[in-house]
């Protein structure tokens, strides 16, 4: 899902459409609660679906949903047993981290926030109106 920021500078203070998608699923995906739990233990260290059933005690094949989802984004990584691919070992993806703590950095940044434009209103049409008159002079 973070291809399309790699390398993105914050040369403009507007984020793009496509940036917003992206910001969406980015959310979509670390707004559930279990999903938080799930990085938060995987954070700690390699983990086993077993491990994490244990410690938070989840249901199996909701571990698993959650993981799957986890991996798609590229936040979570696997690595099968070599001496028994029935066993799959969980960790985190550093570099997916590093990007979507920066994306999520740059587009909560409150220097982005720009002062009021008056395009409307009772002050804008003042304002457009003694510029006018500025004009006529």
């Amino acid at each position: 899902m973070i291809e399309s920021y790699i390398g993105a500078e914050m040369e403009k203070r507007v984020f793009s459409n496509e940036e917003i998608s992206e910001l969406g699923r980015w959310l979509k995906v670390i707004s559930e609660p279990n999903r938080l739990l799930l990085l938060e233990k995987i954070i700690e260290g390699v983990q086993c679906n077993c491990e994490m059933g244990d410690a938070l005690q989840m249901a199996p094949n909701l571990i698993s949903h959650h993981l799957g989802v986890l991996r798609e984004a590229g936040l979570v990584r696997i690595e099968r047993d070599p001496m028994d691919a029935r066993w799959v070992y969980y960790s985190i993806n550093p570099k997916a981290m590093a990007e979507l703590r920066k994306f999520l950095g740059d587009f909560f940044d409150p220097n982005r926030i720009q002062p009021r434009r008056l395009t409307c209103g009772p002050r804008a049409m003042m304002e457009i109106h003694q510029e006018n008159l500025k004009v006529e002079e």
